[in-house]
């Protein structure tokens, strides 16, 4: 069995916010596709129903759904909501991941 994904409580905040606003239910998918500069990347979507095979993580109400494919490469990830002077993004802090680059955005295995 595949190890868990966490979602911060500033992570389940700032998607329980975007939620709000957009009058959709709280749950954020990660997906990971190729590309990006380290061959794989991140891709966050709010979406409105987990898939029957998703892996799903809760948080305060907050749901993050992870498809099996994507699982593989992401397991015991961390997923939090970052704010500095460059801007405000999710992260994943991603013990598979080999390589990443400085955007944080894209990893390597």
């Amino acid at each position: 069995m595949a190890q868990a994904l966490t979602l911060t409580q500033a992570a389940a905040n700032r998607v329980g916010a975007i939620a709000r606003k957009q009058g959709r239910e709280a749950i954020l998918r990660l997906s990971v596709e190729g590309g990006g500069c380290s061959g794989f990347q991140y891709k966050f979507d709010l979406t409105d129903e987990a898939e029957a095979e998703d892996m799903i993580s809760e948080t305060e109400g907050v749901k993050l759904v992870v498809d099996p494919i994507s699982l593989e490469l992401v397991a015991g990830s961390v997923v939090d909501f970052v704010e500095s002077l460059g801007g405000a993004a999710f992260k994943v802090e991603n013990p598979n991941a080999a390589a990443g680059c400085g955007c944080g955005s894209s990893f390597g295995i």
